[in-house]
């Protein structure tokens, strides 16, 4: 089986990757444009004892981005995230730890089921960086906070990969006790416990399939 399947990826791949360096890819498009979740993950570090950064994600966020490469600074941004998706990989099947995190002594998802982000201010800081600050919704307080946003570019589209595709890096972070979530604290210089400052990360793909090619 191994034979017959690891010859055929192959081919797969090389003629994909000869498909794609032959196309002369035209820019991605101004308009409107949603995560791809094949393509994005949104990571979180908090410090742990003193002793590591423990490290996790959401499952379930969703963006949509206003997009437009003449006026970068114009461009809107929302996002939304599911609590309770959170993921640990917690390894033990007997301590529901996603649950922990989840509950009354940390995210809260019963009573707040959605965090909200809604940029207010774009400010370039590079040909494809820029401070993006917004409005952060989450355990019932609503405060700023500024990602540090990449554009790492993107295509209009072509026959394998029809709708206008863009991709981004960003990073942030924020301190969990300014929305009501004091749980745990200290950390750093410590007695123990878990840290106050949440990092983040976010690698994200996004697609505009409202503007995608047509089937030739």
């Amino acid at each position: 089986m191994r034979r017959r399947l690891f010859p055929a990826l192959a081919f797969v791949a090389a003629s994909l990757a000869t498909a794609v360096s032959a196309q002369d890819f035209a820019p991605a498009p101004a308009g409107t444009y949603h995560v791809d979740p094949q393509h994005s993950r949104l990571v979180f570090q908090v410090n742990h004892l003193g002793f590591s950064n423990y490290t996790a994600f959401f499952r379930e966020f969703d963006a949509e981005l206003v997009f437009d490469p003449a006026q970068p600074e114009a461009m809107q941004l929302t996002a939304t995230v599911n609590p309770a998706s959170i993921e640990t990989h917690y390894p033990d099947p007997a301590v529901d730890f996603n649950g922990i995190l989840a509950g009354p002594e940390f995210l809260d998802a019963a009573a707040f089921p959605e965090m909200t982000f809604k940029s207010t201010t774009i400010h370039l800081t590079g040909e494809k960086m820029a401070d993006v600050t917004g409005d952060l919704t989450m355990h019932g307080v609503t405060a700023p906070i500024t990602l540090q946003v990449t554009f790492n570019g993107g295509y209009a589209g072509f026959e394998l990969d029809p709708a206008p595709r863009i991709g981004f890096s960003a990073k942030g972070s924020l301190m969990r006790s300014a929305y009501g979530m004091g749980y745990g604290i200290p950390a750093p210089g410590t007695t123990m416990g878990v840290g106050d400052e949440v990092t983040f990360l976010i690698e994200t793909e996004l697609l505009n399939p409202a503007a995608a090619k047509p089937a030739p």
